[in-house]
Formats: structure tokens, C-alpha cells, sequence
């Protein structure tokens, strides 16, 4: 996991793909932090993501950086206490200026059965799963 969280937070951004229906839905991310030994996403509770992940929390993400890929395929666990979300916050300050802690639309996800593959040209693809 901590290789994965390692990768991310180098990529500074990566792409979260959804579903909306059958609709696949992707945009950019860049939001990842490590809490209670969990990797986890933010969002708002009023944006469409929001609303694709209740409908159906699996969800995948992919990021690219320095010649190599990351894919991870998870499943989306919303973590509505304080502390994750404070934790959230306090790892993205610049974030406080749309969201906080107790405003009703901060939401924090953390992956769950997760698999993560590494990949780059010319190497065989290495998989973890947390």
C-alpha cells in the first residue's frame, strides 16, 4: 500500500474512472492520503462522483509518471467521521478554501479490496492487493 501511496502523491495527479449507469466517467484527482493505515480520496457530496459511488462503489485509478503506470482497482468506502476527514484537510490545506471538516459536503472514501498493478514498457507488470 505504501507503495502505491508513494506513487500518487509522485504522480500528482491521477485519474478516477466510475460509472454512471453504463456510462464510464473519469477526471482528474489529486487528492490521496494515508489514515489508520488506509489509502483514501476526497470529494464533495454534492458533485456527480459523489453519486457514482453510492450507486456502485467500485472504481479505478490511473496514474503516470516517470516512464511507469499505476492502475488500481478498488472498491470506494465512505469515511464519514471528523478525524478522517480532518485528516484529509490537514494533509491538503490549500483544499480549505472549498471545504472543512464539518460542512456537511466534505467526503472522504478510503480503498477497499484493492488491487494495484505496476506497469512500464519492457517490464512485467508487478500486482499488490491491500
Amino acid at each position: 500500500m505504501k507503495r502505491v501511496y508513494e506513487f500518487l502523491k509522485k504522480a500528482d495527479v491521477y485519474y478516477l474512472a466510475t460509472v454512471e449507469g453504463d456510462q464510464p466517467r473519469v477526471r482528474p484527482f489529486g487528492t490521496v492520503n494515508e489514515f489508520e493505515g488506509k489509502l483514501y480520496i476526497q470529494t464533495g457530496k454534492i458533485k456527480p462522483t459523489s453519486r457514482q459511488i453510492a450507486a456502485n462503489p467500485k472504481a479505478e485509478i490511473c496514474a503516470f509518471t516517470d516512464g511507469a503506470w499505476l492502475r488500481v482497482a478498488c472498491e470506494l468506502v465512505e469515511d464519514d467521521r471528523f478525524e478522517a476527514k480532518k485528516s484529509m484537510l490537514d494533509a491538503y490545506p490549500n483544499l480549505r478554501g472549498m471545504y472543512d471538516e464539518n460542512d456537511g459536503n466534505t467526503q472522504v472514501f478510503y480503498m477497499h479490496n484493492a488491487t494495484a498493478t505496476f506497469c512500464a514498457f519492457g517490464k512485467n507488470p508487478e500486482t499488490v492487493e491491500f
